[in-house]
């Protein structure tokens, strides 16, 4: 595969990789870039171009982590790209499967076990909550400063990537009775778009920030 430069046309990109329109919503880029490169979109939305297309690639391809590029970017940069994703992860994806899922009990009779697979996404969400409340109140708030945060470093969030892909695969394997079909398809399809978001967001977290964190800290 291909690595991306800042002379690819971001366009190309998209209507290659169209699972990548949720993190161009984190950058506040919005669809409608017609030919232009990344780095002319990256000098109009004030981004660093490097940190884009290093984030970018991370995305597409599983296989690729840029270590040694993250770590020289300023911790700041990362800091306030988690902190973007956190705040699509409350404005958006999360309401979004919230209301998929409620329409979908609602659509599908009460055979099923659609309620204990909604118990099991709230769970998740509050987990998800916990982690992004920690971090931008606590965390971040102390990365420049030496506090002591004992025993509540922050983990490696592989709780919450289990959890999730836990619920994916209840809906694929353990899912009972009847439902909409349609619905069902609109909750399990966010459900994967966010967990593919938390694992590549949380390779960032946990493999760079923390050993940044650590860094400063020593």
């Amino acid at each position: 595969m291909a690595i991306i430069t800042e002379h690819n046309q971001l366009s190309e990109i998209i209507i290659a990789y169209p699972n990548i329109i949720p993190l161009i919503n984190q950058f506040n880029i919005k669809l409608g870039t017609h030919d232009k490169t990344i780095k002319t979109i990256c000098h109009e939305n004030n981004l660093e171009t490097d940190f884009f297309t290093s984030i970018l690639n991370t995305y597409i391809n599983n296989d690729y982590f840029p270590e040694k590029a993250l770590k020289s970017f300023h911790a700041n940069t990362i800091i306030n790209y988690i902190t973007q994703t956190y705040n699509y992860y409350l404005k958006y994806s999360i309401p979004n499967i919230d209301r998929h899922f409620t329409f979908l009990i609602s659509q599908s009779g009460d055979n099923n076990n659609l309620p204990l697979l909604k118990s099991l996404f709230d769970e998740l969400k509050q987990d998800i909550f916990n982690l992004i409340e920690f971090d931008t109140k606590i965390w971040f708030p102390s990365f420049f400063k030496r506090n002591d945060l004992g025993n509540t470093l922050p983990s490696n969030c592989s709780n919450i990537e289990e959890k999730v892909n836990d619920l994916k695969n209840m809906f694929i394997i353990h899912l009972t009775g009847n439902y909409e079909p349609n619905l069902c398809y609109a909750v399990i399809l966010a459900i994967i778009n966010i967990e593919n978001d938390i694992i590549q967001n949380n390779r960032i977290r946990n493999k760079i920030l923390v050993r940044i964190y650590n860094t400063l800290n020593i």
